[in-house]
């Protein structure tokens, strides 16, 4: 079968290379992938400012369905449709594991990181990280599951009340998500971005979203202040990893606002304006990734139409068209794109 394969280091060296699937072991599954997100998380991989453990097939968002089961499997048979979490081994043994938190497990390995993940035909998964598709879920939807799950997480660890003036920097797909469950919770949502996310914050008002900006022409402090009485924002979910983005967020909150870091910087050390923290009395919270309590809130979000995340799609490829799906990212014409598996008859 044919993978998408990052072969070493630094920008682009991702290669289609042919590879064959592994046995699976007692407690483990193999899925036939139908489609595969393309996550920050590759573009960063492609860009070689996040590594991973090479050479290793990428792709961690993605649906399919069973084709064999281990020994040990009780739960899920041969032809159920499935989406996985993309933890696929843990310790067991340290405190965030037997708490379930097992993103923050330092032994963890993920799928499409450190373990061969799901731009191919086939891969690999535990029984305990999978879960079944609602039937009125659609394979292209059930692909979404896991960048909601990651932004409902970050959600989840902020006190949002009905009312409450939130606002997401950048328009990606996760913002776009972090502003759809922020509304389900009652906040009113403003998410920003510049001249290149032009589609972006469109989708954003097709998708309700109260105000969706360019702040190269709106000036962002007046508009909150014009929202909130010049108290500034209760919420910043910052979703884009830049540095400005983030200064700027600390800037418009309000006395004991809230803050959460979703996005992913490309440097470890970064200048942030600690002394808002201190003089404002905020409170900061990171969110990394996604635990297994994330994913049936999810699910069920999708399947009762509450977060809509097909309109999200921009494109489709195969997944040797890789170099196109990233040009439509990177630049701003797409929003989400899903891969595809090449026919292994072709």
């Amino acid at each position: 079968m044919k993978a998408l394969v990052k072969i070493a280091p630094g920008f682009d060296n991702l290669e289609i290379k042919e590879k064959d699937i592994d046995s699976i072991d007692n407690d483990k599954v193999k899925i036939k992938v139908n489609y595969a997100g393309i996550c920050g998380t590759d573009i960063h991989t492609f860009e070689g400012h996040y590594r991973v453990n090479f050479p290793v097939t990428l792709g961690h968002e993605f649906s399919g369905e069973i084709i064999e089961v281990g020994d040990q499997v009780t739960k899920f048979n041969i032809g159920d449709r499935v989406t996985s979490e993309t933890t696929y081994e843990v310790c067991g043994k340290c405190r965030y594991c037997q708490s379930k938190d097992y993103n923050l497990c330092n032994h963890r390995k993920g799928i499409g990181t450190q373990i061969d993940g799901a731009f191919t035909n086939y891969v690999i998964a535990r029984e305990e990280s999978l879960h079944h598709i609602p039937d009125n879920v659609s394979d292209k939807a059930a692909a979404f599951t896991e960048p909601l799950a990651c932004a409902y997480h970050g959600v989840s660890k902020l006190d949002v009340k009905t009312g409450d003036i939130a606002v997401v920097m950048g328009p990606g797909p996760i913002g776009l998500l972090v502003a759809q469950v922020l509304k389900s919770k009652g906040a009113r949502v403003v998410i920003c971005g510049l001249d290149n996310d032009k589609e972006r914050l469109i989708k954003a008002k097709e998708l309700n979203i109260d105000e969706a900006i360019n702040l190269q022409n709106t000036d962002l402090n007046t508009l909150i202040n014009k929202l909130t009485n010049n108290y500034g924002a209760d919420i910043v979910v910052e979703c884009s990893g830049a540095v400005p983005a983030a200064n700027q967020g600390l800037n418009i909150l309000r006395k004991k606002g809230q803050y959460a870091q979703i996005g992913i910087f490309k440097d470890d050390e970064i200048s942030i304006n600690m002394s808002k923290v201190i003089q404002k009395e905020l409170t900061i919270v990171g969110s990394r990734s996604q635990k297994p309590s994330d994913w049936e809130p999810s699910l069920n979000l999708i399947a009762d139409g509450t977060i809509e995340v097909e309109p999200l799609i921009t494109n489709i490829y195969d997944i040797d068209e890789w170099d196109k799906a990233y040009t439509h990212l990177k630049y701003g014409e797409g929003i989400k794109v899903l891969l595809k598996p090449i026919d292994e008859q072709g």
